[in-house]
C-alpha cells in the first residue's frame, strides 16, 4: 500500500488511539493531535519517524492552520484527516444548559469545520485525499436523555453530506463513520458528562442515565476492529459516505430509516396539499 499521513484528533484513547496504532502498523505517518502529549509519547517512542505528536485542543478553531502546516512540514503531505475527538453530555433539555451545548457544538462541528478548511487546500493541489467524520448512531437517531451529543453530531452530519458533494469532483471523499457501543472510554466516569438531575426529569431518564453510566468496559465493539476497517477503507479505491460500524448501528440506524420512511409515506398527501396548485416542480441542480 502507498504511505499515508493522518491527522487524528483526540489520539490519546477510544477511537483515536486505535486509529493511530493501525495506521502506523501499517507503515502510515501519523500526526496525533492530542491536549495531552504525555498520552502517546510511547507512539512516538515505538515510531519515531512516522509519529508526531501535536498538542491540540480541537475546539480551537484558530489552532488548524498550525497544526496541518506542522504536518506538511514533517511529512510533507496530507491524505487522511480524522475527526475524532469527542465526548458526550447526557440530561434532558431542560437540564442542559447553553455552555454545555455550545461547548460540544465547539468540539464536533466547528473544530472539525475548521480544521477541515485549513486541510482542503493541501489535498486540493494533489487531487486527493480522505475525510473521516466520526460521528455516532445517534448522528442519524436521538432518544431522550442524549440531545446535546445528538444535536452536534446531526449538524456534523448534515455539514459533511454538502462537503462530499463539494470536494467529490475535486477528488476527494469524505467518510461519515457512525459507531455503535464500543470498549473505549466514551463511557467512563471522567469522560461522560452528566447534568443535574432535575425533579421533572429524574424517573423519565433514570434508565437512561443507568444504562450510559452503567455500560462502560461490556461495550460490544471492538476498537482495533474497526480501526483496521477505516485504515483498510482509507488505502482503497472506495469508501461510503456513511459507514454504521457494530452489529447495534447496522439495526437501529436501519430501523430509523425505515420508521423515517414510514412517516413521511403516512403524511404524504397532507403534506403535499401544502403546495399551489397548478405550480410546477421545482428543478435542482442537485
Amino acid at each position: 500500500m502507498t504511505t499515508q499521513t493522518w491527522i487524528i484528533t483526540g489520539a490519546s484513547r477510544g477511537f483515536g488511539r486505535a486509529l493511530a496504532e493501525a495506521a502506523l502498523a501499517a507503515g502510515d505517518h501519523v500526526v496525533a493531535a492530542v491536549r495531552r502529549p504525555d498520552s502517546v509519547a510511547d507512539l512516538a517512542d515505538t515510531y519515531p519517524d512516522d509519529c508526531l505528536i501535536a498538542p491540540f485542543d480541537a475546539r480551537d478553531v484558530t489552532a488548524a492552520p498550525g497544526l496541518v502546516r506542522d504536518t506538511l512540514d514533517r511529512f510533507g503531505r496530507l491524505d487522511v484527516l480524522v475527526n475524532n475527538a469527542g465526548r458526550a453530555v447526557v440530561g434532558a433539555v431542560e437540564e442542559v444548559t447553553d455552555a454545555q451545548l455550545r461547548d460540544l457544538m465547539d468540539l464536533h462541528l466547528f473544530g472539525p469545520a475548521a480544521l477541515v478548511r485549513a486541510a482542503l487546500p493541501a489535498m486540493r493541489a494533489r487531487g486527493a485525499g480522505t475525510i473521516v467524520q466520526m460521528s455516532s448512531q445517534a448522528g442519524r437517531t436521538s432518544f431522550p436523555g442524549v440531545s446535546t451529543y445528538s444535536a452536534s453530531k446531526f449538524a456534523l452530519e448534515g455539514w459533511s453530506e454538502a462537503l462530499a458533494g463539494e470536494v467529490a469532483p475535486l477528488g476527494i471523499r469524505v467518510m461519515i463513520v457512525e459507531p455503535s457501543r464500543f470498549r473505549t472510554d466514551f463511557n467512563a466516569a471522567d469522560v461522560l458528562e452528566f447534568t443535574e438531575a432535575s425533579e421533572t426529569y429524574r424517573d423519565l431518564l433514570a434508565a437512561v442515565r443507568a444504562d450510559m453510566a452503567g455500560t462502560d468496559g461490556r461495550q460490544e465493539g471492538d476498537p482495533a476492529r474497526a480501526a483496521e476497517i477505516i485504515v483498510s477503507l482509507a488505502h482503497g479505491d472506495e469508501v461510503p459516505l456513511r459507514l454504521p460500524l457494530g452489529r447495534e448501528a447496522v439495526e437501529r440506524i436501519s430501523g430509523a430509516y425505515r420508521r423515517g420512511l414510514e412517516e413521511v409515506e403516512r403524511w404524504a398527501e397532507t403534506a403535499r396539499g401544502a403546495d399551489f396548485e397548478g405550480v410546477p416542480a421545482s428543478a435542482r441542480p442537485v
